[in-house]
């Protein structure tokens, strides 16, 4: 792996904010002494130090294809980072306390790319079985949220439309409240309003389906909707 000097010492030096930091022993390649250095882990790249006021860097370890346990050493907190192969180098390494260890082992076990292509994998499946519960169990995802009953203001009306284009203001008149928040003579709460649709072109018809994007809007819009409906009709009963 060709790395560029300056790069790595710029981004080991910069204000971006680290992962994780502090001071660890360092056991030698070729001697067994340990030696203390300052650690800077960003992102897969585990930079050390000779001390925490040192302008450049001694030496990165790329956490990429290793993993890190726990190892029996002469220090107490030891732990190793370990590479595959027969030739790969082994650092070890030991912490200050058995807290320190255990946040060090943390932090560089999910400092992999391999780690967070896990996670985005996982994640995933998680939304697909989402998605598909919504869609078999369409009442599971209208639960109301706790709260929201109350803290849902009265939306302003929707202006006519100006060349075949609805246009909104940000800062509706209390005429517009007024109306938006009121009710009718039959004590039925009107119906909010929503934002006019667009079309489809014909140059859209053959788009096979709706973005993910687009069907999550259209399902919270409804469910705004019908709290903004049960708080106008709360306000309605409770008038004199």
């Amino acid at each position: 792996m060709k790395l560029n000097e300056r790069s790595l010492v710029f981004y080991a030096t910069c204000d971006s904010p680290a992962d994780n930091a502090g001071f660890l022993y360092k056991r030698g390649e070729r001697h067994t002494a340990y030696h203390r250095r300052w650690f800077v882990l960003k992102g897969n790249m585990l930079f050390y130090f000779e001390e925490r006021e040192s302008r450049e860097p001694v030496g990165v370890i790329v956490l990429e294809g290793c993993t890190v346990e726990l190892c029996d050493s002469a220090e107490e907190f030891a732990f190793a980072i370990r590479f595959g192969g027969t030739k790969s180098r082994t650092y070890v390494l030991a912490a200050d306390s058995q807290a320190a260890m255990e946040a060090w082992v943390k932090a560089l076990s999910r400092a992999s790319f391999d780690y967070m292509r896990l996670v985005v994998r996982e994640l995933e499946k998680q939304l697909e079985e989402m998605r598909w519960s919504c869609r078999h169990a369409p009442a599971c995802c209208k639960a109301r949220p706790l709260g929201m009953e109350h803290s849902l203001p009265p939306l302003p009306t929707v202006p006519p439309k100006e060349n075949g284009c609805a246009v909104w203001n940000n800062a509706p008149s209390m005429d517009q409240l007024h109306d938006a928040a009121g009710c009718d003579g039959d004590t039925n709460p009107r119906p909010p309003p929503l934002p006019p649709r667009r079309r489809a072109s014909s140059g859209d018809a053959g788009v096979a389906e709706i973005s993910v994007f687009c069907r999550l809007h259209e399902r919270y819009g409804q469910e705004v909707a019908r709290l903004r409906q049960d708080w106008q009709h709360r306000q309605c009963q409770h008038r004199p």
